[in-house]
């Protein structure tokens, strides 16, 4: 099932993504603007293109996600494997995507200030990242 549910996000996304998805869109839009006149603008005629377009929206929204969910997971993955093969790299660094959005802000502020500190003091960032993880 979820790989069912993958390929169906992937392909919905990609397809809505693409230049004749919006195209589509302005056409049908057009196509049922131009119809108002025809169906004297009744409630019916409004109802079509309100009740389609919240469908839509509310499904493109999950499949959206899904595929950004994956996008986001998979980018992580990759970034994680670079720390873990450069020997320089600080593998503390690993999947601090778990932590919340307070502590990543703390850490990235922490190391902010450290790497202008080391800037003020002549020392490489490197010492200055080796001193903000031992804190840590």
């Amino acid at each position: 099932m979820d790989r069912l549910f993958t390929n169906i996000a992937s392909r919905s996304a990609h397809a809505l993504g693409e230049p004749l998805a919006f195209i589509l869109s302005i056409v049908l839009i057009v196509a049922w603007a131009v119809s108002g006149p025809f169906f004297h603008y009744s409630d019916t005629w409004q109802l079509i293109v309100n009740t389609a377009t919240t469908v839509l929206t509310f499904l493109a929204v999950f499949l959206i996600q899904n595929s950004q969910n994956r996008d986001g997971a998979a980018i992580q993955a990759k970034l994680d494997e670079i720390l873990r093969s450069l020997d320089a790299a600080r593998n503390q660094f690993v999947g601090i995507e778990h932590l919340t959005d307070a502590q990543i802000c703390q850490i990235r502020d922490a190391l902010e200030e450290d790497i202008q500190r080391a800037d003020q003091e002549g020392e490489s960032a490197e010492s200055s990242v080796e001193r903000l993880l031992d804190r840590h």
